[in-house]
Order: structure tokens, then sequence, then C-alpha cells
């Protein structure tokens, strides 16, 4: 299956040639979806709603594929970006991981419409080796982009997705179409799940089948912000657990700090109303 040795030269060009391929299917796939649009308002207008439902599924799958396949796009520019670390690291750089093994895991179900998908995979394997293609194709290493498993999965869209997209066109259309209200109500979660899982990183530098970086070991303003004296009270507390955060201070805020937390200032003749 993977005859020969790996070559960066053969790498290079196949991934050239798949973001092209991908650029062409998926202005071909949107091209399709806005014709059946058309098709879906025409049964809408003849009242044949179970039929439409039926396409909009359809087209709502082509929609997923789409998405996919601009994730796709972006990993193979991204090889080729760094192609230099790819050729001089014997092993798979972490910044890398997620575009190689998700390259890996589609290759078998898109060469039949993008047969570089399959070249692509077979270099990528001989480089890194067996063990490594076969955690990739398995996912059993967490490392293959989760929006894109998502995408192209079997499972059937949520029935609220499906009542929105043909509200939506009926609306364009200018057709009176009322949705299903149950649908809406059991599924309506889930739909708005479907919106917001577009990109599934979480903001905080992780990416998936990675780790984020741990929090950090002390919140100072867990105390609240309002009160001076009692922030400053909590963050000498942690200080003295924790020498090593003490900041360094000079001989005189060290005095100054002393007065106002270990004892009070001495009566002056102005405190005592002897002026």
């Amino acid at each position: 299956m993977f005859g020969g040795a790996y070559k960066g030269s053969k790498l290079r060009v196949n991934l050239r040639l798949a973001i092209n391929r991908l650029k062409l299917l998926q202005k071909k796939k949107t091209e399709q979806a806005l014709k059946a649009r058309k098709e879906i308002a025409d049964y809408l207008k003849i009242c044949k709603v179970e039929r439409a439902r039926i396409r909009v599924e359809h087209i709502i799958r082509e929609d997923y594929m789409v998405e996919a396949m601009e994730v796709l796009e972006m990993y193979c520019d991204l090889l080729l970006a760094r192609f230099g670390m790819i050729e001089s690291m014997k092993y798979c750089d972490e910044g890398l991981a997620e575009a190689v093994c998700t390259l890996i895991w589609v290759a078998p179900r898109l060469q039949a419409d993008i047969a570089e998908m399959k070249l692509i995979a077979d270099q990528l394997v001989l480089k890194y080796g067996k063990a490594f293609g076969e955690q990739s194709r398995t996912n059993s290493n967490g490392a293959v982009n989760e929006r894109v498993i998502h995408r192209m999965g079997s499972q059937p869209p949520p029935r609220a997705l499906v009542e929105g997209y043909l509200q939506e066109i009926a609306q364009s259309h200018h057709i009176q179409f009322t949705p299903d209200e149950s649908a809406l109500q059991e599924d309506s979660m889930s739909a708005s799940n479907e919106k917001g899982n577009l990109f599934p990183y979480d903001g905080r530098g992780g990416s998936p089948g990675f780790p984020n970086d741990p929090p950090p070991p002390f919140d100072g303003g867990s105390s609240g912000g309002g009160g001076g004296g009692g922030m400053g009270l909590n963050l000498c507390d942690c200080l003295e657990d924790n020498p090593e955060m003490k900041p360094q201070t000079t001989r005189r805020s060290r005095l100054k700090h002393s007065v106002s937390f270990k004892r009070p200032l001495p009566p002056t003749p102005l405190s005592q109303g002897l002026v």
C-alpha cells in the first residue's frame, strides 16, 4: 500500500493540486445548492412539504461538505507554508498534528472525488510511520478536527435546522409556509449548537487533541476590588504563604506597610483635641 520511500516533492505537488480541486468542488456544490433551493421552492408552492424536507436534508449535507472542504483547504495551505518544518523534522510537530491527522483520516472518504487526497495521505504515512497513520485513520489519538468529523458524518441534521432552511427558502421566494412547531421546540437547542460549533476552538490557545494551558495558580481578584483594605490584607496573606511571589520593595515601603498593617499610629495632639 505504501511502497517506496517518502518524497517531499510529490507531497508538495499533490498539496497544490488538492487545493485547486477543493476550490472547484466547493464552487460546484454551492452552485448546485442554489439550483436545488429553486426546486424546493417549487415543492412548497404545490404543498409537497415532505418532499421538500427530504431535498433540504440533501442541501444541508452538501453545505456540511463545503464547510469540511474549507477546513481541508486551509490545512493543505498550512502544510505548504510549513513545508520546511516537515522536511527537517523526523516527528510530526504539535502545531501540524491536527492538520496531518485530519488529512490522513479524510483520505478514504474523499478519494473518489479528490484522488490527490490519497496520495497526500500515503506520503504523510511514509514520512511519520505506519503506527502514526493507523492512529490517524482511526482517530485513536484524538487529533482529528472534530468539526470535519461531524460535517462528514452520516447522522441526519436536526429537524429544527431543516425547518429553518425551509422557512428561509419560503421567505426568499415569497411563499407562505408554516414550520413544524414541535420540531422547532424539540431540536431548538441542537440547532443552536450547530451554529455555535462551526469553529470548535475555545479561544484559550488550545487545539483539538491537545490540552490547553493550565489556569494561573493564584487569582488576585477573588476577594473583590471594591475595598482596598480587604484586598491588601488577603494579598499579603497569600504572599506570606508564597515567598517567591513577593515583590521587591525598598526599606521605606517595608516600614510603611509594617506600620499600616501591624500597629496603629501613635496619637497626635490634633487627634486628642489639644490644638
